[in-house]
């Protein structure tokens, strides 16, 4: 409904920032990402997402259309809301956010708070063809690192081991270095099995 708010700077906070339009006064969430590349002039320019629930109407806004694309393919995700959204844009630069769905790192995205294993899965498995689509990502790249990571799966399924607690392990091995050599992840996944 509010696409953006172009106005006054009344005041500028790390979570928020008052915008005066027309004689009215918006409050605006924000994520420390925008806050950080927020002009310091009075007349500001910002994209805005606004939030309709039964008992709030709330309204998040954001310096970059990037950003809002982000917070709003988060929102889609069952168990984000808005408040785990904006911590993750505020952990994470967008193009952080998108990457690391992009290459299926769950480890930086389970580093923000408030996301678990398993939502951080579910972020990746949610997002990861939209983000694909969205930013138009080389998908030659992602996919050798998909295969390196299948060709080791299978190597540790052959030495006989279970094919989830190998996963985890080799998940966490790309996500401290996604260039590994299939060789490279079946020696650091050894170590940790």
């Amino acid at each position: 409904m509010i696409h953006h708010l172009k106005g006054k700077l009344v005041e500028k906070n790390p979570t928020h920032v008052i915008i005066e339009c027309g004689g009215v006064g918006y409050f605006v969430n924000i994520s420390l990402n925008t806050f950080s590349k927020l002009p310091e002039q009075e007349n500001i320019s910002v994209f805005t997402h606004l939030q309709v629930k039964e008992d709030s109407h709330t309204l998040f806004g954001f310096v970059e259309k990037s950003e809002r694309e982000i917070f709003r393919l988060l929102l889609s995700v069952s168990g984000i809301g808005s408040s785990i959204a904006r911590t993750m844009l505020s952990s994470m630069s967008p193009s952080q956010v998108r990457d690391a769905i992009a290459n299926g790192d769950v480890a930086s995205i389970q580093a923000v708070k408030g996301i678990g294993a398993k939502t951080a899965q579910r972020v990746i498995l949610d997002l990861r063809d939209k983000v694909l689509k969205v930013y138009d990502i080389d998908e030659l790249s992602l996919s050798t690192n998909n295969t390196n990571k299948d060709e080791a799966l299978s190597a540790l399924e052959v030495l006989g081991f279970a094919r989830k607690q190998s996963e985890r392990v080799v998940d966490k091995v790309l996500g401290q270095d996604a260039s590994l050599s299939v060789e490279g992840i079946i020696k650091l996944a050894l170590k940790n099995l």
